[in-house]
This record gives structure tokens, C-alpha cells and sequence, in this order.
């Protein structure tokens, strides 16, 4: 799958970083033009060739290209965040499976911000640890075969970051490195990702790099998250 053109341009990471200098609505609303052009429409194209990869992997990937399902909001929900800042200086591409009306899978994902892309998996538990896929769906597999995580380790540690999350005395902790089975019931969120350059995220085989990503992280999301 090559693309004809990069996607990405210089001009999308230039945003994000006037954009963390002038975090105002007046500001935003005089840019949302180039907002449009520089950060949402190629990231709909990397949506649009990104369909057919995920697609492949299971025929369930949401694909439709709403924000919030496929592409995330740049506006910051001050409500429930510490940060007060009224527009996030990241966006990001996702691929999730419905699995009901209140679930859906982990994400297969890319996001871009400042200065650095990420691609990859992630998956969070949300308030209930107990009502999310984490223990709804992975809980019972890992521990029928509780050598799944040291083999995924073996299999994609070369490559990928991985970090994970549990939450300690009412706070979220991020723990860095891969979750052992006797970790596991804590785990609150985990992410396993590579990280780019605005350079490499600019150039023509771009898209042909996150599919690969996502070839290779999919076994993952699968077996953390998607019913059979």
C-alpha cells in the first residue's frame, strides 16, 4: 500500500505548536481553516488508507470516520481535567471494535502532536477496571494460558514501548516496561507503541509503516479485547 503523496506536512505540527502558544478561543477560531487543512483532512486520509488494513484484520473496525469513533476532539473537556487549557495540542486516528452499546475494544491508533507521531495499540479501563474488556474478556484468558504475556513480551519488546497504568492511593500511575501475570489485576490502561519524528511521519511510505504497526500490534488488541 504506497501512497502517491505524504500525507502529513510540516504545517500540522506547526499548528499544534502555535496552537500551544495561543490556547484561546479567539485565536482557534481564526485558524480553524487551517486547523481543517493542516491537521483533520490528513488525518482522514490516513483514516481512508488505514480502512482497508483494519478492515483485513477484522471486518467489525468502526470505520466511518465520525469524531469521537474514528478521530478524536481537539477540544478539552476542562470539566474533569486538571489541565484547563480549552484545546488539547494533540489529535488522533483509532480503530475500535463495538462490542455493545457501552463497550468497545482497545484501539489501534495513531496520534500526532508538537513534535512526535505514535502509532500502536492502547486500551483503558475507565473508572470500573471490573466492567471494562480488561477484566470482562482478558482476565479469563490470561489465566488460561499465563504465558501469553512473557511470549508477547518476546515478540514485540525489540520494538515497541510499552507502558502501563494502575491506579495507587485514588491516583493514575503510569508503570513503564510490559505487565506480568502477577501484575496484571492492576492494570488500569496499557499502551505499546512506536514513536516517529515529524520527518519520518512526513514522507510517502508513511501510511505503509503504520500498517505494519498495526499488523503487528493486532494479536494483541484481539486477545485483550475483542470477543470471539
Amino acid at each position: 500500500m504506497a501512497a502517491k503523496q505524504a500525507i502529513f506536512s510540516k504545517e500540522a505540527f506547526k499548528f499544534f505548536r502555535d496552537l500551544k502558544r495561543n490556547n484561546y478561543k479567539d485565536w482557534m477560531a481564526a485558524n480553524r481553516e487551517r486547523y481543517q487543512s493542516a491537521v483533520v483532512q490528513p488525518l482522514r486520509k490516513l483514516m481512508e488508507e488505514m480502512a482497508p488494513t483494519v478492515l483485513k484484520l477484522d471486518p467489525r473496525f468502526e470505520t466511518t470516520g465520525r469524531r469521537g469513533a474514528n478521530l478524536s476532539r481537539i477540544n478539552n473537556d476542562i470539566r474533569f481535567s486538571k489541565d484547563k487549557t480549552l484545546y488539547k495540542t494533540h489529535m488522533y486516528l483509532k480503530f475500535s471494535v463495538p462490542i455493545s452499546a457501552e463497550l468497545e475494544s482497545g484501539q489501534l491508533y495513531t496520534g500526532i502532536s508538537t513534535d512526535v507521531v505514535t502509532a500502536g495499540f492502547r486500551m483503558y479501563g475507565g473508572s470500573k477496571r471490573k466492567e471494562s474488556p480488561l477484566a470482562l474478556i482478558a482476565d479469563s484468558r490470561i489465566a488460561k494460558n499465563p504465558r501469553w504475556l512473557a511470549q508477547l513480551k518476546r515478540r514485540l519488546g525489540r520494538k515497541y514501548e510499552s507502558y502501563w497504568y494502575s491506579i495507587a492511593k485514588g491516583q493514575w500511575t503510569q508503570r513503564n516496561g510490559w505487565p506480568t501475570n502477577e501484575e496484571w489485576s492492576k492494570v488500569q490502561a496499557w499502551i505499546v507503541r512506536r514513536k516517529f519524528s515529524p520527518t519520518a511521519a512526513m514522507r510517502a511510505t508513511f501510511p505503509n509503516e503504520i500498517a505494519k504497526i498495526y499488523r503487528d500490534v493486532y494479536p494483541l488488541l484481539k486477545f485483550i479485547s475483542i470477543p470471539k
